[in-house]
């Protein structure tokens, strides 16, 4: 082979080779625009340039306290102003980022920590309680720092611990903060939730870190200070890399303690938001507020979300509020969203029904991914482009997980054949937008034949009287199994078992019709996720299913 001749004594070096990190980006938007708002989270209004100083206060205090390359830093902490420190402090000197969701129990925390071998700690005062049950059960002995925030009322909690503000001030708000040796290197790592066995350590990279954050605002078209209110929890894959994006179009973060009708509101029309992200269960929130917290927005504003699909009078009510909602699809292991339905502007003038037929795609891969496709898992041959076989779904691309944290047989699994498997099972349309139809441990099968929960969710979230619904195998003696549906239903209105069971009969093959209906609250994360195997655990469980 004739060697390249554009490669002959043309090296890389310094001059023409930096390794990609979003850290770059809060350096660039201190330079440019210091005094312009970074950071708003009730009184407190902080610039880019305050931002950037504390940031480099918090990676030298790590480093003064001994911390270096891939050392861990674990933080449990709210969406503040403290947790879009760390998500630069930390790495700039090294350390790699550890955020814990908040929602967890001690046990599982505890693992965490001593998985991924954490040397400090960051704890939210009202988690302390929480956090020190869990190190009471770990076997390592992190430093305890606690952040005291503003806008946390709480009783005072007796740690010993050190105070955040503490320890910022031993640090160098001027320290010449650390590139990474390798953009391969380690900038975070997010655990899954471990819902059958351990959870894995999902070990994020500069690279990829720095292309999603800029792929976050091509794709969601993202103007230069763009305002971003947080209800995504940033502990959920690191906030889908925002906390990164907004540095990039030097944006402004509003930051949100807890999730709430009013202040949602209230940030919405008085800072003038642009864009949020959250599960469906926060348009609800919005949706139902009363009236009187309900604000008049005289602008449009970018809402994207990525868990189920909306139901088709959601959307409506979204719309007609100043929303405009946007489905997005990813996983931790691809940094976050990396697939987005991309709307056409002709699909506006369709009816309202056949629009949320189209919303309810995942869609394609963000410009960021070099690969995505539906394929054969046995074969690992594409599925035909016809909406109705499945496969499995399947990444490729830079931003992909470097792997999972010492567990070199869960990511040779995950990558085999050249290509991150998800689990998800999923058709591909026509125009090459891929849908997702289950995870393939939902998959029900009945007699024989495989039913799609999402299937029969989407049906039922079709009638007027279903708010929230969720479908799961449960036993039955004749046929394996049998779907089961949990249903919560929208306020003021009302549904028995029989009304839904024939609302499904009109809308299904008779085999997916559920044999049993369960009126209850359906458990979610704190991300807004249905919990699917505590369901499936109370399906087990039931006794013989109601005739169909």
């Amino acid at each position: 082979m004739t060697p390249n001749p554009y490669n002959s004594d043309l090296d890389r070096n310094p001059a023409n080779h930096q390794p990609l990190t979003p850290l770059s980006f809060l350096e660039r938007a201190a330079t440019v625009f210091p005094d312009h708002t970074a950071i708003v989270h009730g009184p407190l209004r902080r610039s880019y340039g305050a931002f950037y100083n504390r940031s480099r206060q918090l990676a030298s205090a790590l480093s003064v306290h001994g911390l270096e390359r891939g050392d861990t830093v674990s933080v449990m902490l709210a969406n503040t102003p403290a947790m879009l420190e760390c998500h630069y402090g930390v790495p700039m000197c090294g350390a790699v980022l550890h955020s814990i969701n908040t929602r967890l129990d001690a046990g599982i925390i505890a693992f965490q920590l001593d998985h991924a071998m954490a040397r400090v700690v960051i704890v939210d005062r009202e988690f302390m309680p929480l956090m020190q049950e869990a190190l009471s059960l770990a076997k390592v002995t992190p430093l305890l720092i606690q952040y005291d925030d503003s806008e946390f009322s709480g009783p005072e909690i007796a740690a010993t611990a050190q105070d955040y503000e503490a320890f910022l001030s031993a640090g160098d708000p001027s320290f010449d903060w650390l590139m990474p040796e390798d953009e391969w290197d380690a900038i975070s790592i997010n655990y899954t939730s471990g819902t059958t066995g351990d959870p894995k350590g999902v070990v994020s990279h500069h690279r990829g870190a720095y292309l999603l954050a800029q792929g976050n605002a091509l794709t969601t078209s993202m103007a230069k200070h763009a305002v971003y209110l947080w209800t995504l929890p940033m502990f959920h894959c690191n906030g889908w890399c925002f906390p990164w994006t907004l540095s990039a179009i030097i944006g402004t973060h509003i930051c949100l303690r807890q999730v709430r009708a009013e202040p949602i509101w209230e940030a919405l029309a008085q800072e003038r938001v642009t864009h949020l992200c959250g599960a469906p269960i926060v348009m609800s929130l919005m949706i139902s507020a009363p009236e009187t917290v309900k604000r008049s927005l005289d602008h449009t504003v970018q809402f994207f979300t990525a868990a189920a699909p909306p139901p088709e009078k959601l959307l409506a009510d979204m719309k007609d509020a100043g929303f405009d909602v946007t489905h997005l699809y990813g996983l931790t292991e691809t940094y976050g969203p990396a697939v987005v339905n991309d709307w056409h502007d002709s699909w506006s003038t369709l009816p309202a029904s056949e629009q949320a037929r189209l919303k309810s795609r995942q869609g394609v891969r963000y410009l960021a991914l070099e690969g995505l496709d539906v394929l054969d898992p046995e074969t690992m041959n594409p599925v035909p482009r016809d909406g109705t076989t499945m496969g499995e779904v399947m990444f490729r691309g830079n931003v992909v997980m470097k792997g999972y944290f010492r567990n070199p047989k869960a990511t040779q699994e995950a990558f085999a054949g050249g290509w991150f498997h998800s689990g998800d099972l999923g058709v591909r349309h026509p125009d090459g937008y891929i849908q997702l139809k289950d995870r393939s441990k939902d998959v029900i099968i009945s007699g024989g034949e495989n039913i799609s929960s999402i299937e029969v969710e989407e049906a039922l979230y079709r009638h007027p009287a279903v708010a929230v619904t969720a479908v799961v195998a449960m036993p039955h003696e004749k046929w394996g199994e049998t779907p089961c549906a949990f249903v919560e239903l929208a306020d003021g209105q009302a549904a028995d078992a029989e009304a839904l069971r024939a609302w499904c009969r009109d809308h299904l093959a008779p085999y997916k019709v559920p044999g049993r209906f369960v009126f209850t609250e359906i458990p979610r994360t704190s991300t807004g996720k249905i919990q699917k195997f505590l369901l499936r655990t109370r399906a087990k469980e039931m006794t013989e299913p109601e005739a169909v």
